[in-house]
């Protein structure tokens, strides 16, 4: 190669730095969006619009769509032709697929438990405890994001920041099927004391009841919901 056509190949390539800048944004207002999905802060549903969102955040219409593609890529948000973008609302097949993941992710990182840091192990603690401490207060949404925390929490014991990145989409995808179920203390009510007594197996040092334990929740919560989607 030349050093001309080096330099033409680097003025393309220059070329495209605009895009580049505005796909980094998009990516971070994604992050945005898709932490306040996590947060139980957006319904299933809810339309959205690009001047509020935007004005928010203050960033260009062109970034907000391309945040918006990737969401939707990533099944948080649909395009409707001629109406707009709206918060996705999971189907069955949506959700049977996310517990196949979750069991393969989330069981992989529990067998890690003893290999973990002691801040890994802690954060999973720390989850089992705000869930209890706002089922208390009755504060059941709060509950909901901090059982999505402990279940982060389980992925974090695989120290790994690509596992990590999965499980936070696949979890937000996961927090908008929870909508569909309708009162928040009525489902999230039984998953505290599960939650707890999973931690109690952890800290006894019983991981084989503990892994187990997990293959029966997620029996009872991919369940729990599909047969609410099903409308049994």
């Amino acid at each position: 190669m030349t050093t001309a056509q080096a330099g033409d190949w680097l003025n393309s390539l220059a070329g495209g730095r605009a895009d580049l800048e505005r796909a980094s944004t998009a990516e971070r207002v994604a992050d945005v969006l898709r932490s306040r999905v996590l947060e139980g802060d957006l319904l299933p549903g809810l339309k959205l619009s690009e001047e509020a969102i935007g004005g928010a955040l203050g960033v260009s219409r062109n970034t907000l769509r391309e945040a918006f593609r990737l969401l939707t890529h990533e099944r948080l948000l649909v395009h409707e032709y001629s109406r707009g973008v709206f918060v996705r609302t999971p189907d069955v097949a949506d959700v049977s697929d996310l517990y196949v993941a979750r069991r393969v992710i989330e069981g992989g990182a529990l067998h890690r438990w003893h290999e973990a840091t002691d801040e890994a192990r802690q954060t999973v603690r720390d989850a089992v405890h705000a869930g209890v401490d706002a089922a208390a207060d009755e504060r059941w949404v709060d509950v909901g994001t901090a059982n999505i925390r402990f279940h982060q929490a389980i992925t974090g014991l695989a120290g790994s920041a690509r596992l990590d990145e999965q499980v936070e989409r696949l979890l937000a995808e996961l927090r908008l099927a929870f909508w569909v179920m309708g009162d928040p203390s009525e489902f999230y009510r039984d998953y505290v004391p599960m939650n707890r007594d999973l931690l109690a197996l952890l800290d006894a040092d019983r991981l084989p009841e503990a892994e187990e334990a997990l293959v029966r929740y997620f029996d009872v919560a991919e369940n729990h919901i599909l047969s609410r989607l099903r409308g049994v």
